[in-house]
């Protein structure tokens, strides 16, 4: 068996006949040593004209390839007499920090405030359909967290922080398509997540692990600067060291911990809006041909990045084939956000658009302290909700229309469900957003013509693109830094930012307090 990489077009990387016959033909290679293969990467290449797809393969002298070898996960029943660990939170770090524990031996009891992802997905669908908004059981809070209707999207730039192989091996293990191994940008699609979020919850108390839900945390139990356990809003108490994994809109969490001392700080997030085109312009763009992507091309992505006066305006999250959805968890803000099947086959393509926002940027919230930059979020949702009457009619403006100052007189057709209408976003936002937004826009022109054409529509707000408050926590032991046993960890503790970092950091966690019991002689 050996590893080859190849480059071939669209057609030819989907045809397995002709890939064995090329392989056959390359010189350098024996026939007689190629009859099966493998594809273990796949990656496009649009950056010119013709599209390449570049291909890693294992090939084989056998006629069937090879079965390799599974990963192999310690996920057994617990003893009874197992430690027990408190984890709030069944985001992506919460329930991969309760899988680790089990392979460790730890018993993981997850605190989670919203409910499972079938009684989630109805409460969602009531949001669009009837207005009606569950605060702890909408696209924020809930079993899976904010990335399990969001795509599933699973490409992440931390490589340094953990094992990426692992997180998607047990995704994998747990349900999701062999492609995640595959592809550069992997995804999995709202429309499977939730089944392989259940399958984790089930193993998680198979192996003996508690999942409570509709369980919400109001307060830590702490005695000598010690994580001893959680106080429930009902009163009930649950001991063994915390793990926080609140996700970025636990914003009454925020407020309980710094009124019982917790150390917080501001941290910097990025503001702005989704930005909608029809799926067959960007495809025509990125795939550099007026006739779009042809019937051997996945629909096509962007990501554009740029500096604007010292600060960084970006796309991400970008959804081929999806939806906006009304991400709020209230019924006085506007938050938007975007998601897609796992085939991407919608008739639009949505991204994020936004602008880095740090500490002090914004004039009027710097006597704020640590929350300064949750009140400005806070603060320009509901703006954005009070424009819209307080329904969740999101306002609108064409790209165009927005760089030249002018009302949108006609709104293209959209993917938002609950409709949209004429605003001005250079009204709506502060100039130190509005400003850098535009030459942004105009950056993204020059580089991509069509992005900013007719067709393109800017929907705000999004703001939930990460928390807006850091809980500090020591480098070395991942533990809080100033109280023992208190594990801050994932995107709302201002650590990670999506589904596969977020289980990094969750993975992490538990790890460093095990790695602490362990060299103290103390698993009690």
């Amino acid at each position: 068996m050996q590893e080859i990489n190849v480059t071939l077009t669209p057609r030819q990387a989907a045809d397995d006949a002709y890939i064995l016959h090329y392989l056959k033909s390359r010189k350098e290679l024996n026939p007689a040593e190629i009859n099966s293969f493998k594809i273990i990467r796949r990656s496009i290449d649009a950056r010119k004209k013709p599209v390449k797809i570049n291909l890693g393969l294992l090939v084989s002298d056998e006629e069937k390839f090879p079965q390799l070898a599974a990963p192999q996960f310690n996920f057994k029943p617990l003893p009874p007499d197992a430690p027990q660990i408190i984890i709030v939170g069944a985001g992506p770090a919460g329930l991969f920090a309760a899988l680790k524990a089990i392979e460790l031996g730890l018993k993981p009891v997850i605190i989670e405030r919203g409910l499972d992802v079938d009684s989630r997905r109805k409460d969602i669908a009531l949001i669009s359909r009837e207005n009606k908004i569950s605060p702890d059981s909408n696209f924020c809070f809930g079993e899976g967290g904010a990335g399990t209707f969001s795509d599933g999207k699973l490409y992440t730039r931390s490589k340094k922080r953990g094992n990426i192989r692992e997180v998607l091996q047990i995704l994998n293990y747990f349900g999701a398509d062999d492609d995640i191994l595959i592809n550069s940008h992997p995804h999995i699609g709202s429309d499977k997540l939730p089944g392989i979020i259940k399958n984790i919850r089930g193993k998680i108390i198979e192996c003996g692990g508690e999942v409570r839900f509709g369980a919400k945390m109001e307060e830590v139990i702490i005695e000598n600067e010690t994580a001893i356990g959680i106080r429930l809003s009902n009163g009930e108490k649950l001991y063994g060291p915390v793990f926080l994994a609140t996700g970025h809109s636990a914003r009454d969490t925020y407020r309980n911990l710094d009124k019982q001392g917790v150390k917080l700080e501001a941290k910097g997030l990025a503001i702005g809006v989704r930005v909608e085109h029809p799926q067959s312009l960007i495809d025509k763009m990125q795939y550099h041909d007026p006739d779009g992507r042809g019937d051997f091309l996945p629909p096509a992505e962007y990501s554009f990045v740029t500096q604007v006066d010292g600060r960084g305006v970006y796309t991400f999250c970008m959804c081929p084939g999806g939806v906006i959805v009304p991400a709020v968890s209230a019924s006085d803000q506007i938050v938007v956000n975007g998601m897609s099947a796992s085939f991407r086959s919608g008739r639009w393509a949505n991204s994020g658009y936004v602008v880095e926002i740090h500490p002090g940027d914004i004039k009027g919230y710097q006597d704020k302290g640590s929350f300064e930059m949750l009140v400005l979020q806070e603060d320009l949702e509901k703006r954005f909700s009070e424009e819209s009457d307080g329904k969740l009619n999101a306002p609108a403006q064409k790209i165009k229309d927005f760089i030249n100052g002018k009302i949108s007189g006609q709104l293209p057709p959209t993917s938002y469900a609950p409709g949209i209408h004429s605003s001005d976003f250079n009204e709506l936002f502060p100039a130190e957003i509005s400003e850098r937004l535009k030459k942004g826009l105009l950056d993204i022109g020059k580089k991509s013509p069509g992005f900013i054409g007719p067709e393109g529509v800017m929907i705000g707000l999004e703001s939930r693109t990460s928390s807006p408050v850091r809980i500090p926590r020591d480098t070395a032991t991942l533990c809080h830094v100033e109280i023992k046993d208190l594990y801050p960890m994932g995107e709302g503790a201002g650590y990670a930012g999506g589904i596969v970092s977020s289980a990094i950091d969750g993975i992490n966690c538990v790890e460093a307090y095990f790695k602490e019991i362990t060299e103290n002689g103390n698993n009690s």
